[in-house]
């Protein structure tokens, strides 16, 4: 996460985007590091509830 972390801290004004390998704790890692965008398909689309995948890269 260095490359989002340097990306922040150059500008908070900018969307970060994360694309790849997102599940419960990168999103949590990515989003502690500065990034505001998350792309997460995999582990939404083989989960077999949708919804739940969701709500678990959302921390809730």
């Amino acid at each position: 996460m260095p490359k989002v972390k340097r990306a922040r801290s150059l500008n908070d004004k900018i969307d970060i985007e994360v694309d790849g390998g997102i599940n419960p704790g990168t999103a949590k890692l990515s989003i502690e590091n500065g990034a505001n965008v998350l792309v997460a398909g995999t582990s939404i689309f083989h989960s077999k509830d949708y919804a739940k995948a969701i709500r678990e890269l959302r921390g809730e």
